[in-house]
């Protein structure tokens, strides 16, 4: 009894190749979805955040403006991330496409390194390893895919040179978000200083050449201000 079923499982109609075909489009719209909303949510944080850069250096708070904008950093990279995700989940949509159209001449699946060069790629992303892993080994059992490749792990980037990268790109968050901000606050004690040292200059009590020293100075802490 046992042999006979052995028998029947190994002679047993195999899995329609385009009803696989359209079991994996619907999972990657699924994902593409849900990528989608990641990417809206991420980017409402983001937007909470630069308001509250804003706000933070209005109180002269640079402390708390630049922990701030270091966490739009990694916002924003994670928005590129996962835009990354979306673009690659369509364009195996799009072989998913090609493949059903091959079966309707072909009646079968073909092999492609084109999807498993893609289907590797998103076995990189740590949130998508279960949902891809599971498809690949379905996509390896139909002959669309090999074996994966031993390279499906991603090289991290030198921790140093990220952290330095990070820095400068808080510079520039700082002043794209609140530029307009610390100008005015820079402009304010600059425009006293003017004032008393145009005063000085009628009395006759500092020297003409002092006034282009102070604007350098005052160049220099606008640096500062927006480094500290």
């Amino acid at each position: 009894m046992i042999a006979e079923k052995s028998l029947f499982s190994a002679f047993r109609k195999q899995e329609d190749p385009k009803e696989l075909v359209r079991k994996w489009q619907r999972q990657i719209r699924t994902e593409i979805r849900g990528v989608e909303r990641q990417m809206l949510e991420v980017q409402r944080e983001q937007k909470k955040a630069e308001k509250l850069i804003k706000e933070a250096a209005k109180r002269n708070d640079m402390a708390s403006a630049r922990i701030l904008a270091k966490e739009v950093v990694n916002m924003r990279r994670t928005v590129t991330k996962l835009a990354v995700n979306k673009a690659t989940f369509l364009s195996l949509s799009n072989q998913m496409t090609e493949q059903l159209a091959m079966t309707r001449v072909a009646g079968a699946l073909t092999n492609s390194g084109e999807v498993l060069k893609l289907v590797n790629n998103l076995m990189k992303v740590p949130q998508l390893q279960r949902t891809m892993v599971e498809m690949s080994r379905e996509m390896t059992k139909a002959g669309i895919i090999s074996e994966m490749m031993d390279d499906a792990m991603e090289s991290a980037m030198d921790s140093e040179d990220l952290e330095e990268e990070t820095e400068e790109q808080v510079d520039k968050i700082l002043l794209e978000v609140a530029g307009e901000t610390l100008s005015q606050m820079a402009a304010a004690p600059r425009q006293q200083k003017q004032a008393s040292r145009a005063a000085q200059l009628e009395c006759g009590a500092v020297p003409q050449q002092a006034v282009g020293e102070d604007e350098v100075e005052d160049l220099q802490a606008r640096l500062a201000a927006v480094r500290s």
